[in-house]
């Protein structure tokens, strides 16, 4: 079933927004901050509803089960879903439906850190092991250079999942203690030294824990519930960890395997313990629209802290990461922010406009795909750049 919706109360239109102009392009893992842009903002036009229902077609036409779409733009809901969330009972998906976010977790994990340097409890150029004594071994690792994966810590994951469904059996059911994960990352020589290199270590993230909790005095769950969940009332949105189980009514998550042509595997009930604050969070499309537009809208952080956020180095001709924030730069040339999201079962895209005004969140509720991942960012070109933005810039 596919489905594309206007909510009610929608304004009919094109919603006038600022735009960020593309930055000149900086070499892959070098600092590049956007400057101020000589020409005048322009305005996004109206999201592509029929290429975003195109886009969840495809995905599920590549292999995912489901998929699907939310726009939230100046008070305007748009909906599309495809396919199914309970391959079983045959479910359809719904825009409703709660699944687990991955790596998107990231960006709470800093927006917490973040706020706590706004509270002067933590300095962002202060090594790690200023907060936790002898923790890493270089005492030259900073926060700035964790939250931004400049750190050079291996990613333990790498080895964890080379072979992606025997790598998830062994943890699905599995409670690992932060210590242990930062242990298997320290049995690796480091990427780069610190600061001299982006690469991207869930490794990072696992620290950004330890910090959360040993500065603040409390679980990892309290911070987010207390700082980010409850004010932003996401009704939608857990950190379950270690229970296996999404609350509520969800979309099941389906690995794809390593041997084409075998079956996929049912990797809804889990621990995420190997992730943590890496990734074990769980939400809906409404809930990270309202978190990233509220993030981008100024209501989560102060101002200098959101510029330090949004300080970003170039990873690749399309993307740059700052501070657990992604910038993305569309083929129509607007730039867009947030963070993709893969765990088990589950591919999120979730972005919104430089000031929060319009917001996406697409999911796919397979993983290890990437084509249909691929379909996922078409969603993107559809919701910033509406009818014809990619053709335009050919």
């Amino acid at each position: 079933m596919v489905s594309a919706r206007v909510g009610r109360g929608a304004v009919l239109g094109a919603v006038a927004l600022s735009l960020l102009a593309v930055p000149a392009r900086a070499a892959p893992g070098e600092p590049d901050t956007p400057t101020a842009t000589a020409h005048p903002p322009a305005a996004l036009p109206a999201p592509d509803t029929a290429g975003l229902a195109a886009a969840l077609r495809s995905a599920v036409e590549r292999g995912a089960p489901g998929a699907l779409a939310r726009i939230d733009d100046h008070g305007r809901t748009y909906r599309a879903t495809s396919g199914v969330a309970d391959r079983a009972t045959g479910r359809a998906i719904s825009t409703g439906d709660r699944f687990r976010v991955g790596s998107v977790t990231k960006t709470f994990s800093a927006v917490v850190l973040l706020q706590l340097a706004d509270e002067h409890r933590l300095a962002l150029d202060a090594p790690v092991n200023r907060y936790l004594p002898k923790l890493l071994p270089d005492d030259g690792i900073t926060v700035r250079e964790v939250l931004s994966h400049r750190s050079g810590l291996y990613d333990y994951a790498d080895d964890m999942f080379a072979d992606s469904v025997s790598g998830f059996e062994a943890v699905r059911k599995k409670v690992f203690g932060y210590r242990q994960l930062l242990a298997l990352s320290l049995r690796k020589p480091r990427t780069n030294a610190p600061g001299a290199a982006y690469s991207y270590s869930n490794t990072n993230y696992v620290v950004a824990g330890m910090l959360i909790e040993k500065l603040t005095g409390h679980s990892l769950r309290t911070e987010y519930e207390d700082r980010v969940f409850k004010p932003l009332k996401l009704r939608d949105t857990f950190y379950v960890h270690p229970r296996t189980g999404i609350p509520g009514r969800y979309a099941r998550g389906y690995l794809t395997p390593d041997k084409a042509g075998d079956p996929l595997v049912d990797a809804t009930d889990q621990t995420v313990s190997w992730a943590q604050s890496a990734g074990a969070i769980i939400s809906s499309a409404r809930d990270l629209d309202v978190f990233y537009g509220a993030l981008l809208g100024g209501r989560l952080l102060s101002p200098a802290r959101l510029e330090e956020m949004e300080r970003f180095t170039r990873v690749n001709g399309t993307t740059a990461y700052g501070l657990g924030l992604r910038r993305r730069d569309l083929p129509c040339g607007v730039s867009v922010y947030g963070h993709t999201g893969v765990v088990q079962g589950y591919s999120t895209y979730a972005f919104a406009s430089k000031d929060g005004s319009r917001s996406l969140t697409a999911l796919a509720n397979t993983s290890n795909n990437a084509s249909a991942s691929a379909a996922l960012a078409e969603a993107l070109d559809a919701a910033f750049c509406g009818k014809g933005g990619r053709a335009a810039e050919r």
